[in-house]
């Protein structure tokens, strides 16, 4: 078994800190999850729109991977493609590869991929009172998986119920279980989500955005539940956030989209120390530091691009600072190596100081 070390904090980024203030993830050399050159594309009056144009990504068991970029960069898409809740029409997935444990789930057939959905893979969205329905109590909606995947009735079921909203740390459980979600917080609303989720005791589960509408202190007290559920039972997470904070002490491995493709992928630690992509670095400039006094924060200049009327090359090119007349004109292959990769021409280059430390190692 493979322990995760510590990341220090990002050299020159006071405000972002990659402490594993949540605990460290206990990384399995097993890949549970591995996502091949997957396309989901959209058919619209406009033309086609697509907002997964070839991602490629895996996670280990025990592992966090963190998923990043703008809105509109593809990565809740990706998520539900993954989950194969496109609705159709208008969206389709076109292409590609998710295989879990072994097997790729875009070929099951749908009643195959039912007993999948909640079972092995399982999805906790933003919005706890729209993932909740308002008619039915905590019981009804916590149990349905746990039936549907286990087939538990009567005690069995009940004790099931409780048992996964203990792990929670949702209080009185026997109590709240009869509730409905509008007597309960938002911080026990997300929660309950969190419960309804691992109730099936999923090999990975796809967070997406979960701390959205939680306040700060409620905030690190679910992300840190979460990883105490990962060090229990070794579960996969996929982290998807706007967040770079939460992905500094949250995620293992992170993934960097723009305009449905994943631009750059690496460690936290290289992701913060050394990022090569250009619209990474501006990301992570656009972050207040804390410890220092600045004027005006960066911002990336311009709109992302239509994605039904995509740029030959670099989508990133008309914001990018280093653009080229290659980029223009031709996308970039994946370049990079020990973990460490970026689709981009011209390159940020690696500060004299992180090389030199790396060379040390």
């Amino acid at each position: 078994m493979q322990q995760a070390t510590k990341t220090p904090p990002a050299a020159g980024k006071p405000g972002i800190t990659t402490a594993d203030t949540f605990g460290p993830s206990t990384i399995r050399e097993e890949t549970v999850l591995e996502v091949k050159d997957l396309r989901t594309y959209f058919t619209t009056r406009w033309g086609t729109v697509k907002a997964v144009d070839g991602v490629s990504y895996f996670v280990r068991k025990g592992e966090t991977l963190g998923i990043v970029g703008e809105s509109g960069s593809g990565k809740s898409v990706t998520a539900l493609s993954v989950m194969r809740l496109i609705p159709s029409p208008p969206g389709h997935i076109v292409g590609g590869e998710v295989t879990l444990n072994g097997r790729d789930i875009l070929q099951l057939s749908e009643k195959d991929m039912t007993r999948v959905r909640g079972g092995e893979i399982a999805m906790i969205l933003q919005d706890p009172m729209t993932a909740l329905n308002p008619v039915f109590t905590i019981e009804n909606q916590v149990g349905e998986a746990i039936t549907i995947h286990q087939g538990l009735k009567g005690k069995a079921l009940w004790d099931k119920i409780i048992d996964a909203l203990k792990r929670v740390r949702i209080p009185a459980a026997e109590q709240r279980a009869k509730d409905y979600p509008h007597q309960l917080s938002g911080g026990m609303r997300q929660r309950v989500v969190g419960a309804i989720g691992i109730s099936s005791s999923p090999s990975v589960i796809i967070a997406d955005e979960p701390t959205t509408s939680l306040d700060v202190t409620i905030q690190a007290a679910y992300l840190r539940l979460l990883k105490q559920i990962q060090a229990e039972e070794g579960v996969a997470i996929i982290f998807i956030t706007h967040d770079f904070g939460i992905v500094a002490k949250m995620c293992d491995r992170v993934g960097v989209m723009y305009a449905g493709r994943i631009v750059e992928t690496g460690s936290s630690r290289q992701i913060f120390n050394t990022p090569r992509h250009p619209y990474t670095q501006a990301l992570i400039e656009s972050v207040p530091k804390l410890e220092e006094k600045t004027g005006r924060l960066r911002q990336i200049e311009g709109q992302p691009p239509l994605l039904y009327n995509l740029p030959p090359g670099c989508p990133f090119a008309p914001r990018c600072v280093r653009v080229t007349d290659r980029c223009r004109e031709e996308y970039p292959p994946t370049e990079g190596g020990q973990g460490h990769t970026f689709n981009c021409w011209n390159p940020v280059p690696i500060p004299a100081s992180a090389a030199a430390t790396a060379a040390k190692r």
